[in-house]
């Protein structure tokens, strides 16, 4: 697998983006726009809220109703949830004015929307800034981070990556970006994801592919144990590499989905690490376990417990906490069994062995806890499963965004 470098959305063959401001935000960039010149098999995932935004329910009765997909629409600023049938009305004009602009059908256009809930999308802006945007379509790596720029709300930087991968003697591409930051919880966190491919791959198994990818890298991230209404991630396949269509969960199956694989973690860790005034990507391991089943739920505990990430934000070794957040998970497990230590670029130090503390050096604890990416592996010595999770510390920065958010 070759990582293509400032690589996006429009890196794969026939996929073009574009952004731009058109009103919907006070400044920043507010509409994009992905197009594949050919129809693209689209599959996604979406939120578990009850609660589920406009375009979340449009999406989804897209991808499981239809074949294939020709646009993504992403408006920022306005979460287009919580806003009834007129919600409903404006999704679905959003969809037809989208569709009439790129001569194509309305049920062939996805429609993604994120900001403020229970505002109404104001459609005359949007409905005029369309052409605008189609306009500035560019199949160029500038076009792809734009798009990624032009769904930021308050992520501190733009999110996307491409690789290249071989498939029956063919380069194939896939190219993503991603918007999150805050209302970041497992199960789909708040978060906008748009992938796309040239890969030949028949629908069933590249669905089946992001589904299982999904449940080991975006769903296995935590900011502050809010789940949105909007969370969606979408994959477009247009099958412009030309390879042999993959029907069978073969190598070639194998070789994309772990390019999938790579693609969302990269962004999942991406997400983690820009969470709302985070200074710190935490990584929680957890070894040992009897099942995936305890291994996640334990991870998912320890990495969303505001007593550990605040630990963390302070440079504090407090173990105890990890350990707390453990007991609480509603898993089994004995704690003299457990071994926890800590990672980072300045060294590796181990804390607990059998569920007591090692006589390790604070200094030490500290430098290593004082690095930008930080790492915490627990072993409970219980069976030969394991799971991650991503995180990020808690500080005082995300009371000011989000007590700010709407002003």
């Amino acid at each position: 697998m070759k990582i293509i470098e400032n690589g996006t959305v429009t890196s794969p063959i026939g996929f073009f983006g574009a952004g731009a401001h058109v009103g919907i935000k006070k400044e920043k960039k507010d509409l994009a726009l992905i197009y594949s010149q050919v129809d693209a098999k689209a599959v996604g995932t979406f939120t578990q809220n009850i609660v589920k935004a406009a375009p979340v329910l449009w999406d989804k009765m897209i991808v499981e109703n239809y074949d294939h997909a020709r646009v993504v629409a992403i408006n920022s600023g306005v979460a287009n949830a919580c806003t009834g049938d007129e919600g409903l009305i404006c999704n679905e004009q959003f969809a037809k004015s989208v569709a009439d602009c790129f001569n194509v059908e309305k049920e062939e256009v996805l429609i993604c929307s994120t900001g403020v809930i229970g505002k109404q999308l104001p459609m005359d802006k949007i409905i005029t800034g369309i052409p605008k945007v189609k306009q500035l379509l560019s199949d160029s790596q500038e076009a792809g981070v734009i798009v990624a720029q032009s769904i930021m709300t308050t992520d501190t930087m733009p999110k996307h990556l491409a690789v290249e991968i071989e498939i029956d003697n063919k380069i194939v591409t896939l190219g993503a970006c991603c918007k999150g930051s805050g209302m970041i919880h497992p199960n789909m966190a708040t978060m906008l994801g748009f992938i796309t491919t040239d890969c030949n791959i028949s629908k069933a198994l590249l669905n089946k592919a992001l589904k299982e990818v999904i449940q080991d890298t975006f769903n296995m991230v935590s900011v502050d144990r809010d789940t949105s209404t909007n969370d969606t991630v979408l994959l477009l396949a247009n099958g412009l590499a030309d390879n042999k269509e993959i029907v069978d969960e073969n190598e070639d199956y194998n070789t994309f989905k772990e390019a999938l694989y790579y693609v969302n973690e990269y962004l999942a860790k991406a997400i983690a690490g820009d969470g709302e005034g985070a200074t710190k990507l935490l990584e929680i391991q957890v070894l040992g376990a009897s099942s995936i089943k305890q291994a996640k739920v334990i991870a998912k505990s320890v990495c969303t417990s505001p007593l550990v990430k605040t630990a963390v934000y302070g440079n504090d070794a407090n173990w105890g906490r990890l350990l707390c957040a453990m007991g609480y998970s509603g898993e089994e497990f004995n704690p003299y069994d457990v071994d926890l230590s800590i990672e980072s670029e300045f060294g590796c130090l181990q804390l607990v062995t059998k569920g007591m503390a090692t006589d390790y050096d604070e200094q030490i604890a500290t430098k290593i806890l004082s690095s930008s990416e930080v790492k915490a592996i627990i072993n409970l010595h219980n069976g030969e499963c394991k799971a991650t999770a991503w995180g990020c510390d808690l500080t005082y920065d995300y009371i000011k965004i989000n007590a700010d958010y709407r002003s």
